[in-house]
């Protein structure tokens, strides 16, 4: 068993420590009525403290009072001296008493406390003994001895200078008494201990000494004084002055905490607002950050500060006062400062300036502003610092330091304070400008990149959106195509390039034009894919052979790129999809159920020599394909299948407008700025109507042509459409003649009537057609030449079974004739 320490605990300690008969207490309001009144104060005087607490403490004066004495000494903060008093039996009585003015914040606005020691009022000879068993005399030590009851009995001379206190003003006082501050409590405490358990005791205290502005810190140690046969006679209080040491850590801990707060995002206003949190109520009252309004544009800020007054615009301000009630300018809006004012010659000089209230730079500032000369009266602003912003070489504004709460005026170790949290302050400001910058440029050039409005076709019904990347993360380069086919078909394409910045927009404007080209010529989904990994392979060996601009620059050799390439037929309702390294897409159906389509996905684009697979899906008409890029479904907040099952959920929601549904989407599954940039499309399906298509098979005869021509206008006729049968039996007549000529049967001709009329041959041959030049003598060769003088569009395409040529007449009627609406109500 562990043996426990002996103590030499003093008989009687706790009957006897703070013994209120050893003093007398009294306490007085600012209109001169006792307040409180001890046992003490009754030993001394006679009366009780009913007696006495809600009577003028005048009555208890033996002379007369002198009025302008008493108003002098009413100004001090604290007062020691002998008063003759009038006992209760009538006799005079001379007291050495020591009174304290308290603070707001130790008691009620001119509050007094006055305290006058009834025992151990002169120098004994226990005193030289204690003094014996101290030994720490340390030059700028204060040593101070106690008895065991807990009241000054020696002081050095140290002491007695700090504190400004006569020995007879403070022998047999508890420190508690002739230091009057709460600090106190806690070293009695600690020499409580020391007289208990005869240990000795360290602690730190802060204080602001009596008269003082500035907080004081002090280390105290606490020593038990012991006597030959191990009691304890006494306390030994030793206190090191460590003021400069704990405000220059102060200091260092503002630093610190500057380089943790400030810039913890890239946005100029949230930083300039954390350098104003951060100041105040530490180190200032009031704080406000104005920059140049040339930072607001694009441009560089121009180097030097005009002549005459400066504009300047408040971008954040924090106050100890709630509402900020002393400011003059409210966030956002631009002031003029005059020439001269501080302001402006911190901006001009690039130096930070100390000035009081009083300085002429102060008032003749204030003299020619009435709001802030009000500001300055009414909350006795004594002390201002005005800090410019530079950064690179680049003045960007000023910071404004104000005291007015505080009791301590600004002092040149603040200043050399305040320019280090300015110069953080104003790196990470322009970081964050830089990055706004960059940010927009690169967000202008994606958006310009981006379709800037969907073109008109009638085989689906779309609505989309994007939301580039908040935060740090940079634009993206997401993107989304709706683009219309032959056959009154449509693409739907989605894609996304790794990584962010300009690169990855400027990669993404290659990748949406190579999609856009290939899909003209109509390639399947599987192939045009393809062709696309070709395209990234060889971006990302570009990329890799260029010269590298830096380290931790972007380069342009990490090039990848996930895509979803879809066709939708209105006509058979078939939608080809092929994926590469892309989510897959979810389908709604009319009767409501949600599905993650079960799709093959192949291998991101720039991997190159993968195969990619297409899979073809019959949609009923009026289903819903929901088509987007990773950013939707990644969270680092949760498991991407939870994502997922929220994103069918909220397609799930019946909705008659698709653009409401995506606003759903993106409420269920974004609740702040998506750290990645998004891009969704949702297309609802149409579905032609029988009766806008007709199909004819052709004889591999030169004679079914004739047949052909009135086969078309017949239809046309059907559709009223007589105005376009010139042109079309032009169009039926050259195709099938080619069909006829140099394909291969089977040999189909079909008409279909959507938004325009569409004309399509189609024969087993793979071998496309070419326009060519005819000769002057030649007799054929103007055939395609006339189709697409005739037409707004005419094109091929490879077919599984060998190819179609097709044209297309814009007809000046309705758009969705031929088209089955879904009644969405």
């Amino acid at each position: 068993m562990a043996r426990r320490r002996a103590t030499s605990r003093v008989p009687g300690l706790t009957e006897h420590i703070f013994d209120q008969a050893l003093s007398a207490q009294v306490i007085i309001d600012g209109d001169g009525v006792v307040t409180g009144w001890n046992v003490g104060a009754e030993t001394l005087l006679g009366y009780s403290p009913p007696q006495m607490v809600g009577q003028p403490a005048a009555g208890l004066l033996a002379d007369d009072i002198d009025e302008e004495g008493l108003r002098s000494l009413a100004q001090l903060p604290r007062w020691n001296g002998r008063i003759a008093l009038r006992h209760r039996d009538g006799h005079r009585l001379e007291v050495n008493v020591l009174a304290h003015k308290r603070a707001p914040d130790g008691g009620r606005p001119g509050e007094w406390f006055l305290v006058s020691a009834l025992t151990g009022l002169w120098p004994e000879p226990g005193d030289d003994a204690l003094a014996s068993l101290h030994h720490e005399h340390a030059s700028g030590c204060l040593v101070g001895l106690y008895d065991t009851a807990l009241r000054l009995r020696r002081a050095n001379e140290a002491w007695q200078r700090d504190l400004a206190l006569p020995p007879d003003a403070t022998r047999g006082l508890r420190l508690r008494e002739y230091i009057d501050h709460p600090e106190m409590d806690r070293v009695e405490r600690s020499m409580l201990r020391a007289l208990e358990t005869g240990e000795p005791q360290f602690l730190e205290v802060y204080a602001r000494a009596s008269g003082e502005s500035r907080e004081h810190a002090w280390s105290v140690f606490v020593t038990p004084l012991k006597g030959e046969d191990g009691r304890v006679q006494g306390i030994g209080l030793a206190g090191h002055d460590i003021t400069e040491k704990y405000w220059a850590h102060k200091r260092l801990m503002l630093l610190a905490e500057a380089s943790t707060r400030i810039g913890s995002t890239l946005d100029v206003t949230r930083t300039a607002q954390e350098l104003a949190d951060l100041a105040v109520p530490e180190f200032a009252d009031f704080v406000s950050v104005d920059l140049l309004p040339s930072l607001d544009g694009a441009q560089e800020p121009s180097p030097g500060t005009p002549r005459g007054p400066v504009s300047l615009r408040r971008v954040a301000h924090r106050s100890v006062n709630p509402g900020t009630i002393e400011a003059v300018v409210v966030p956002g809006q631009v002031d003029s400062y005059p020439d001269g004012s501080p302001p402006v010659e911190s901006l001009r000089s690039g130096r930070a300036l100390l000035h009081h209230a009083t300085d002429p730079a102060i008032t003749e500032w204030t003299a020619r502003d009435r709001g802030r000369s009000v500001t300055v009266r009414d909350f006795g602003v004594h002390s201002v610092m005005t800090v410019p912003l530079t950064a690179r070489g680049t003045t960007l504004g000023v910071v404004v330091f104000i005291r007015h709460q505080h009791p301590e005026v600004f002092r040149e170790d603040d200043l050399v304070l305040a320019e280090e949290l300015a110069a953080r302050a104003a790196v990470c400001i322009d970081n964050a400008r830089r990055y706004t910058r960059e940010r927009a440029t690169a967000v202008t050039l994606q958006r310009s990149l981006l379709p800037q409005a969907l073109p008109a076709q009638a085989a689906v019904e779309v609505a989309s959106r994007y939301l580039p990347a908040g935060g740090r993360a940079g634009v993206g380069g997401d993107w989304f195509d709706v683009i219309p086919l032959s056959g009154a078909r449509v693409a739907l394409v989605v894609g996304d390039v790794v990584g962010h910045g300009i690169h990855a927009s400027a990669t993404m404007g290659r990748l949406r034009t190579a999609v856009l080209t290939l899909a003209d010529i109509d390639l399947p989904p599987d192939e045009l894919l393809t062709h696309l990994d070709d395209l990234v392979a060889r971006l990302a060996a570009e990329g890799r052979d260029a010269v590298r601009p830096g380290p931790g620059a972007e380069t342009a050799g990490d090039v990848g790129a996930t895509c979803l390439y879809a066709v939708y037929d209105p006509v058979s309702r078939h939608c080809t999809i092929a994926l590469a390294g892309h989510p897959v897409p979810a389908l709604v159906t009319p009767d409501g159920a949600v599905k993650l389509l079960d799709l093959p996905i192949g291998p991101p684009l720039g991997l190159g020599g993968l195969p990619f697979e297409a899979t073809d899906i019959e949609l009923p008409e009026g289903s819903l394909l929901a088509l987007y890029t990773d950013g939707l479904i990644e969270s680092r907040e949760r498991d991407i299948d939870v994502s997922l099952s929220l994103l069918c959920q909220a397609l799930a929601q019946p909705s008659a407008s698709l653009d409401n549904l995506c606003n759903a989407v993106l409420a269920a599954l974004l609740p702040g700025r998506p750290s990645d940039d998004i891009a969704l499309l949702i297309a609802r399906t149409k579905a032609l109507d029988a009766d806008g298509v007709a199909t004819w098979e052709i004889l591999a005869d030169p004679a079914a042509v004739a047949q052909a021509r009135k086969d078309a206008s017949a239809q046309l006729a059907a559709w009223g459409l007589e105005d376009a049968e010139f042109v079309t039996e032009l169009v039926v007549s050259e195709l099938v003649t080619n069909a006829i000529r140099y394909g291969e049967p089977p040999i189909h001709l079909r008409l279909i009537h959507d938004r325009n009329l569409i004309c399509e041959v189609s024969d087993a041959s793979g071998t496309a057609p070419h326009m060519r030049r005819a000769r002057t003598f030649d007799e054929g060769g103007r055939g395609l030449l006339l189709v697409a003088q005739l037409t707004a569009a005419w094109g091929t395409r490879q077919t599984a079974e060998g190819k179609t040529i097709w044209a297309e007449q814009i007809l000046p009627v309705n758009p969705l004739a031929g088209f089955t609406m879904l009644d969405t109500e």
